[in-house]
């Protein structure tokens, strides 16, 4: 693309093109309209990721991305803090709190133990959370690490360190997605369907 265009315009294509999940086409739809905004719109989203860049850093307590220590969930007096989830990556986190269903507070392992890519407990803040339970007076950790053998394997690590610990440890449930036909579902989802099943 960008020896059609050349000079900014071919950088700023190449650049989106980096971004992760854009591909040529959407690159040059996305400088194409930074082009036809106003100017202080494109100065506003430039200024915009600089200071994300700049300022967003990983909260002290639960490691999630913010711009204060500690974050606005470790740090609100309205949360449950005896009850932590474990996701493996922000955007878990923010799914959950989408749904407004959980009071608790969160820690963010930024990724899940996958020997096959290098990964290991090592790579991931297991660590923090290790020291943080020494720290805190924690009851309950529900671990919702991703229902692949990559969050499995994290999931089974973490309730091995932490259940000598005398702590309550516990897996969301994995099963059929509303709105799902049966027929379509595949086994291991229906066999955790199964088992995950609560009284009416």
């Amino acid at each position: 693309m960008q020896h059609i265009y050349g000079g900014p315009m071919g950088r700023l294509i190449e650049e989106f093109s980096r971004l992760p999940g854009i591909g040529g086409k959407s690159a040059q739809r996305l400088a194409f309209h930074i082009i036809h905004l106003p100017a202080e719109k494109a100065e506003g989203l430039a200024d915009a990721i600089l200071q994300a860049k700049r300022n967003v850093r990983y909260c002290s307590v639960c490691c999630n991305l913010t711009d204060q220590d500690a974050c606005q969930i470790c740090s609100s007096s309205k949360r449950d803090a005896s009850t932590i989830m474990v996701v493996e990556d922000p955007r878990d986190l923010a799914a959950y709190e989408r749904t407004g269903e959980f009071h608790g507070v969160y820690h963010v392992l930024h990724g899940a133990i996958s020997p096959m890519h290098g990964v290991g407990p090592n790579d991931l803040t297991i660590a923090q959370l290790l020291k943080r339970l020494q720290a805190e007076e924690a009851k309950e950790i529900i671990v919702a690490t991703n229902p692949n053998v990559e969050g499995e394997a994290t999931a089974l690590y973490i309730g091995k360190i932490l259940k000598p610990m005398g702590l309550k440890v516990t897996r969301i449930a994995h099963g059929v997605p509303v709105g799902g036909d049966l027929e379509f579902v595949d086994q291991v989802t229906l066999s955790r369907a199964l088992e995950g099943r609560r009284e009416l």
